[in-house]
């Protein structure tokens, strides 16, 4: 036999047994916090057409994409990233509907990254989207849920990070600089480089003001001090409002008691090119990225004919699993399981039994042990009956 069928890909892997009802108890506790807000169900393709994914939407660059074709010659393409499918989908029915629309979902997203480094290709994410409303209280009801969902799920110590793509793209925009250097200086703040930055600006004749702010981008990063610091630093229009959101989305968070979670990263900017607002990410120890990822995309559904301000957010539940198992927060599981033992001579009454126990709501397991050599102790049940 070919051994290798008995493997998954690389960046793919199998989930099952206590792990696996672990991980739908989590899903099932995120998903009551998005219903108890008022979100409701929505499930999109796992593939579509390439374009609801093209580089014009902004999501994931073309060379990350599953892609294969149809009977018709159309490029089909693996969903990488769920927020360009909500889109779509809000664009096809609910076109005419002026009041917010609040989705969510619960499904999987595929990347095939050129360089695997341990991260998965295959993901589950939940998440939100809440479509047609553009105001501070939305940005701060998607920031709230993230909160909420982390704690459901048991985490008590992590960070939220907000950031606000405005003013970066207020500061290169001051200065004048290349798209493609703009491209670069995304990688090398995201990346926290700050030697780098400084190099890639000193090469340009820009204002050296304009460069030591952006240089600053890679640590300027912390509590609500750093909205201040942030506001005091240029006189930009684009920047300065970026500042006062933030502002006012803080204030609603501290109504709502979620200070203590919340931080501020002037450097965070994402590799989703849609976003056009405040974003944010989710951390907490155990696991080597966010376990929450967000923001504000006031622009993307007009790709897909509906002009409606948006949020919304992701928990993936990789890293949110990993960071539970490595911070050793116990997941219960309530699930009463029963084990009925019989001989062939038992046969009748065992099937009877358990039939009427399932039908009062039981979990039966059934083994028949003639010929059979068995463990003297059976894990993992509430109870063992011999019949």
């Amino acid at each position: 036999m070919n051994q290798k069928i008995l493997h998954t890909p690389e960046g793919l892997r199998d989930i099952y047994g206590d792990e696996c009802e672990r991980k739908q108890i989590v899903e099932q506790k995120l998903h009551d916090v998005l219903a108890s807000y008022g979100y409701r169900d929505i499930e999109t393709p796992t593939f579509e057409y390439f374009d609801v994914f093209g580089s014009d939407v902004g999501t994931i660059p073309s060379r990350d994409l599953y892609k294969f074709f149809d009977r018709e010659g159309n490029t089909l393409v693996l969903r990488p990233d769920f927020t360009p499918s909500i889109a779509r989908a809000a664009g096809r029915y609910f076109l005419d509907t002026d009041r917010p629309v609040r989705l969510c979902y619960l499904g999987k997203t595929f990347v095939n990254h050129q360089e695997h480094r341990g991260r998965l290709k295959e993901n589950t994410e939940i998440g939100a989207e809440l479509i047609g409303e553009g105001s501070a209280d939305a940005d701060a009801e998607i920031i709230a849920m993230a909160n909420d969902m982390l704690l459901a799920a048991g985490l008590s110590d992590f960070q939220i990070s907000i950031g606000h793509v405005g003013f970066f793209e207020s500061l290169v925009e001051e200065a004048g600089i290349d798209e493609e250097t703009v491209h670069h200086l995304r990688i090398l703040i995201h990346n926290h480089n700050t030697f780098g930055v400084e190099k890639l600006l000193s090469e340009k004749c820009i204002d050296p003001r304009i460069s030591r702010i952006l240089s600053s981008l890679t640590v300027m990063n912390g509590g609500e001090e750093m909205l201040e610091k942030a506001y005091g630093m240029t006189q930009g229009l684009k920047a300065q409002d970026a500042v006062c959101r933030l502002k006012e989305v803080y204030r609603l968070l501290q109504i709502l008691g979620l200070e203590g979670h919340v931080s501020f990263d002037f450097g965070m900017l994402s590799t989703y090119m849609y976003y056009t607002g405040i974003i944010f990410r989710g951390y907490t120890y155990g696991t080597g990225d966010a376990v929450v990822k967000g923001g504000r995309y006031d622009d993307l559904l007009s790709h897909f004919g509906k002009d409606a301000p948006s949020a919304g957010f992701v928990v993936v539940l990789g890293n949110l699993m990993n960071a539970l198992q490595r911070q050793k927060i116990q997941i219960s599981m309530d699930t009463e399981r029963t084990l009925i033992l019989y001989s062939d001579a038992s046969r009748d009454e065992a099937h009877r039994k358990a039939a009427a126990m399932r039908r009062e709501g039981a979990c039966v397991e059934l083994v028949l042990t003639d010929g059979r050599t068995l463990p003297e102790e059976m894990t993992g049940y509430t109870q063992v009956i011999k019949l």
